[in-house]
């Protein structure tokens, strides 16, 4: 399997956009070696955004109906936003439906252990807890064997995945295993062994995936799935440090969903990474993901200095003249210049299905 690594400087994700080829990307991303761009973890941590990309692979020459596929695809992230922003905390419990055939709320021991016995699948879990990332098949695969094989309800087995994620969004993530358990859909996605062996590029039989899709509605929980645990998920912060905050020069706020390099940086101006504490509580990262994002901001954003400790705490400790933070759902509590955030199209609002929001989006595509 691909070892995929994730550079820590800004030249050289703009060097991953340019090697963006649309075309490969559209035969051939559902295999788990295809011509994906992995600028899912900048995507996330608010480094570039849709657009961003989406213009520049316009500029690289490609037209847009050679591209839709991969325009298609971004626009699935914006659209997860969309629902965020509307819904807030809704998305933390089935959105639509009620998850069916729940026997508990944990996480199957065999998938947090790499054993499931499923060779693609403890492989790609293996390979997820060295580089942080996972292939879409995977991230589904995985979700349906958690949710609609082992029977658990998709929200301790998304949290545990967004815990080691690199890309870790929760919009995309809790939004899209509740696609997977049906809660945001109008059926389950379930994988028999065949599709994973296809795009897996694997030979395995005899397994209780193998059968035909029938089967998967009087399939029992295996034997290798049974046993379950919760497991305890916290965020290694880093220790509290000094800073000092020039009362004549304005504040930027960073956080995990914004490390944005080119953030006004023709500006003079305190730049603060703010770690909230309770937002990792809510939200547990692993030290991968920690380090990801301390190491990007560090090597991109100057002078940037780390404030571990709540937000209304940060002021009342600096008092700054200025704060400037970017729109996000679990900022909302800040309290400044709040800059919105940048979308491939100006579609917004709840709409009820990824198709419902694409075709408003396509309409603004020029062919």
């Amino acid at each position: 399997m691909k070892i995929i690594k994730f550079p820590l400087h800004f030249s050289e994700v703009q060097e991953r956009i340019q090697q963006i080829n649309p075309v490969k990307y559209s035969n051939t991303r559902n295999y788990i070696d295809g011509s994906v761009s992995y600028l899912s973890p900048y995507i996330s941590r608010g480094i570039i955004s849709t657009k961003d990309i989406f213009q520049q692979v316009l500029n690289l020459g490609y037209s847009v109906k050679q591209s839709e596929k991969f325009i298609q695809e971004l626009t699935w992230r914006d659209y997860w936003q969309q629902i965020w922003i509307a819904k807030e905390k809704e998305i933390n419990f089935d959105l639509k439906n009620k998850q069916l055939k729940v026997s508990n709320t944990a996480i199957s021991k065999s998938i947090v252990e790499a054993n499931t016995g499923i060779k693609a699948i403890d492989t790609a879990i293996v390979n997820f807890y060295n580089n942080g990332y996972l292939h879409n098949h995977l991230r589904m695969y995985i979700a349906s064997l958690a949710c609609n094989v082992a029977q658990s309800h998709w929200s301790f087995p998304a949290k545990w995945m967004y815990y080691h994620l690199l890309d870790a969004d929760w919009a995309s993530n809790a939004l899209s295993w509740q696609w997977v358990a049906g809660t945001n859909s109008n059926k389950k996605y379930i994988a028999n062994q065949d599709n994973i062996n296809r795009y897996c590029h694997t030979k395995q039989s005899n397994t209780f995936l193998d059968i035909s899709y029938d089967d998967f509605d009087t399939l029992q929980i295996p034997k290798e799935l049974l046993e379950t645990n919760f497991y305890l998920l916290k965020t290694p912060l880093p220790e509290k440090e000094f800073i000092k905050i020039d009362e004549k020069k304005p504040t930027y706020i960073y956080n995990f969903y914004n490390l944005d390099p080119l953030w006004d940086q023709e500006i003079c101006a305190n730049r603060i990474l703010l770690l909230e504490p309770s937002h990792f509580n809510e939200y547990p990262i692993s030290l991968n993901s920690m380090n990801f994002m301390l190491e990007f901001s560090k090597n991109n954003i100057d002078n940037i200095q780390l404030y571990v400790g709540e937000f209304n705490d940060f002021i009342l400790d600096h008092a700054p003249s200025e704060v400037n933070y970017k729109e996000h759902p679990l900022n909302s509590h800040y309290s400044g210049i709040k800059v919105p955030r940048d979308f491939i199209f100006d579609v917004k609002g709840y709409y009820p299905s990824f198709f419902s929001y694409w075709k408003k989006c396509k309409k603004k595509l020029i062919y």
